[in-house]
């Protein structure tokens, strides 16, 4: 007979089997990422792994999704902290760091990731979609500044400045000050 769990033990186990995907994600990558390894890091049977998600897929989708979320809510709190465009340089700087530290977030045109792609759900599909279109969204919802550049230019700095974590390992220099230099210097250019 199946035990039951309790509301805390749920949460405690979902979360633990969000935590174990986010580091197994970022160690090892979708593939080899299994379900057996995730229950036997949070302690549950792999039939009891179907009661808290209905695939491997839709925990992959619920933490990249929970990950974007959180890095887009910390974000929007250093802008709202600090209203001017050295508070966007404080919110890149600390979106930048988030990715070095997951690189699930960036990673996206790796054949890993396609793999996971190619196995989502429409529905899936669609809620990783819209979380990134938020992110995207989340340098246009600041009332208080305003481009100097063209927005769509801007976007496109801000996301090129992102993405060239993709090139930390090859850089001469360390990738974290590198960075903080080329956001320093370039958002007098961006913003009034």
């Amino acid at each position: 007979m199946a035990r039951s769990f309790t509301e805390q033990e749920k949460e405690n186990i979902k979360r633990s089997l969000q935590n174990a995907c986010k580091q197994s994600w970022t160690q090892f990558g979708y593939k080899k990422t299994s379900v057996d390894d995730l229950c036997r890091q949070a302690g549950i049977s792999k039939g009891a792994f179907y009661l808290f998600f209905e695939s491997k897929e839709a925990l992959f989708c619920e933490v990249l999704c929970s990950v974007q979320e959180q890095i887009r809510s910390a974000a929007s709190a250093v802008m709202e902290n600090r209203k001017d465009k050295y508070g966007v340089a404080e919110a890149l700087k600390f979106i930048y760091r988030e990715y070095d530290k997951n690189n699930f977030l960036y990673d996206s045109y790796s054949t890993d990731f396609t793999i996971l792609k190619n196995k989502l759900s429409e529905e899936q599909a669609n809620k990783i979609e819209t979380s990134n279109y938020m992110s995207q969204r989340l340098f246009f919802s600041q009332p208080h500044l305003k481009f100097k550049v063209d927005a769509d230019m801007a976007m496109s700095v801000i996301y090129s400045l992102i993405m060239n974590i993709k090139n930390k390992d090859i850089l001469p220099h360390n990738h974290l000050e590198t960075f903080d230099y080329m956001v320093d210097h370039l958002i007098d250019s961006l913003y009034e």
